[in-house]
């Protein structure tokens, strides 16, 4: 994939990012894909103000892909947090999942943290019972670091849970220094 796909997200593009990520997690729409969280999780997946946090934030940046007519087909977040990357919001359309579109997002993102922030190495939280999410971060380098972070039970920015075994692992990727 071309690097001319990417763009960054402005302020204008908050609602079809909030309705990407809501397609790729939540709800039935989600199910297309093999992203969902719909089993664990209902409601919001981002909150609207605090994507335009993100996206206002200097170290930080939404990263997205347009299809045709200016539709979003896949975004993620990338910004400096402790010295590392960080990759949250990662979220692909459910009926292109599995072509590609999530790796090449995902490295265009690595690309950003290492070659334009010079930063060491990536992070990011999964929840821990998503063991094939899991699995394809591991794929791409990512290990589990068994740091375990709460989930924000009682947030609804961040969705009504459906289970009460929630929680987050940090993942992380060291980028290999150049000699």
């Amino acid at each position: 994939m071309p690097a001319s796909v990417f763009r960054i997200a402005t302020a204008a593009d908050i609602p079809a990012l909030v309705a990407l990520v809501t397609s790729a997690y939540r709800g039935d729409s989600s199910r297309a894909g093999w992203t969902t969280e719909a089993d664990l999780l209902e409601g919001a997946r981002i909150d609207p103000e605090l994507l335009r946090a993100d996206i206002s934030r200097p170290d930080s940046q939404v990263v997205v892909i347009d299809g045709e007519a200016g539709r979003l087909l896949a975004c993620a977040h990338v910004a400096i947090e402790d010295g590392d990357g960080y990759f949250g919001m990662f979220a692909v359309d459910p009926a292109l999942q599995g072509r590609g579109t999530g790796d090449a997002l995902l490295a265009e993102c690595e690309r950003i943290a290492r070659e334009q922030w010079h930063l060491p190495g990536m992070r990011m939280t999964v929840i821990d019972l998503r063991e094939s999410l899991i699995a394809w971060y591991a794929r791409r380098g990512y290990r589990r670091t068994g740091v375990h972070k709460p989930f924000p039970y009682g947030d609804i920015r961040f969705g009504r849970p459906k289970r009460d075994d929630l929680r987050f692992e940090v993942l992380d990727k060291r980028f290999r220094s150049e000699p």
